[in-house]
């Protein structure tokens, strides 16, 4: 096929996961196509580099990446075992970056990705206009084919917890 051509069948596909259940659904569609195509999966879960909210004193930003890491690490394990039981061939990386988008580009380009399945938040009012969107990011500067499951919108997007805040879309 010449250089710069996109396939209509994907041969690795991209799965940038938060381990919320909008994230779930983009895993089960994923692992839809990469049955269907025979297809590996890639999966990658972005720790922010800088937490967005204040940290109690003695509490180092470096313990909470190191803490998500593991936390992810060990999600990505049951996936990984999971979808290999299924016969599909799945990588799984963590990556720390400040920038998430940016992370999820980096990797659609060094791990040769030919597709990605992202979903959204369904954020809307100030989240998305503060903070951005990742997936919309990813939509506009991805260089292969991006496949967005839409999630509803939340009840209120007027409460935002803490926790809501460290999520990266």
């Amino acid at each position: 096929m010449p250089e710069g051509t996109v396939s209509a069948v994907p041969t690795r596909i991209l799965v940038p996961i938060d381990f919320s259940s909008s994230s779930h659904a983009a895993l089960e569609v994923a692992t839809e196509l990469a049955d269907k195509f025979h297809a590996e999966l890639v999966l990658l879960n972005v720790v922010p580099e800088s937490p967005v909210v204040a940290l109690p004193e003695g509490v180092s930003e470096a313990s909470i990446v190191e803490a998500a890491k593991k936390q992810a690490e060990g999600h990505f394990a049951k996936s990984k075992a999971s979808l290999e039981g299924k016969g599909i061939t799945v990588k799984a990386s963590v990556e720390v970056g400040f920038d998430v988008a940016g992370t999820i580009l980096e990797a659609i380009d060094s791990e040769k990705i030919d597709y990605v399945v992202i979903s959204t938040h369904g954020c809307s009012g100030w989240y998305p206009t503060v903070f951005g969107s990742i997936a919309e990011k990813v939509i506009k500067l991805a260089p292969c084919p991006v496949l967005l499951l839409r999630t509803p919108k939340p009840k209120s997007s007027a409460k935002v917890t803490s926790s809501r805040l460290m999520e990266w879309w």
